[in-house]
């Protein structure tokens, strides 16, 4: 080979070599970085291990969208401000979005301050079945609902007027059966959001919530 040729040759390689840098793979089946999200990163890490493998069940992935940072510290601050507000209730504001890379489905989970007439009660709406969890919960295939009372002192006269504050968590663009597994996996996924918001506010016993849940049916 040529001295001009074998010069060219190595520009060539070092061109290719340039190349797989920058899609990260030379191997040609391993997935873009933006599709390289797991579970456990979603929600400001806020889930816990049992929590992202119920998030992939619900979602039927373990490949996840990048989210957006930040919503643990602002549904934390924007519920405070609504309760040093007063009022009976604050409209819901979402915490995070969590997506399927590449397909649809997702979910998403926001939080407010509720009134007691905001309970579901005795009423049962279709799709939804009670559990012992929080002061309530309800739980389906496209929703689940947890509402608890909060004391803490980074909430003055919560000691008397305890601040009361539900999650809930939709699910978009996925159909799932109405099964025990997958009202649970809904719920638990709730519950790990709504468990770290708690102590983000600092309350008193995590509000009621246990930090690894036993999903009990509350008895019609």
């Amino acid at each position: 080979m040529t001295e001009k040729k074998t010069k060219r040759a190595i520009v060539s390689i070092a061109a290719g070599l340039a190349v797989c840098v920058m899609l990260t793979s030379c191997g040609g089946n391993d997935e873009p970085e933006e599709q390289r999200v797991t579970a456990a990163q979603q929600c400001d890490d806020a889930l816990s291990p049992a929590a992202a493998r119920a998030l992939e069940a619900v979602l039927r992935t373990a490949r996840f969208d990048h989210g957006p940072k930040g919503g643990l510290d602002r549904i934390a601050t924007q519920l405070t401000e609504d309760y040093e507000e007063g009022g009976l209730r604050s409209r819901a504001r979402r915490m995070c979005r969590a997506g399927a890379a590449g397909a649809p489905g997702r979910i998403d989970i926001s939080f407010s301050r509720y009134d007691d007439s905001d309970l579901f009660g005795e009423i049962r709406p279709d799709g939804l079945h009670p559990y012992l969890l929080g002061r309530e919960a309800m739980t389906g295939p496209e929703a689940a609902y947890l509402f608890v009372q909060c004391v803490s002192p980074q909430l003055k006269g919560s000691q008397e007027r305890p601040a009361q504050i539900d999650g809930r968590l939709l699910v978009e663009e996925v159909k799932l059966p109405d099964t025990p597994p997958i009202r649970e996996a809904n719920l638990t996924v709730l519950h790990s959001v709504t468990l770290a918001v708690v102590k983000k506010l600092g309350c008193e016993n995590n509000a009621g919530l246990p930090d690894k849940p036993v999903f009990r049916p509350r008895p019609d």
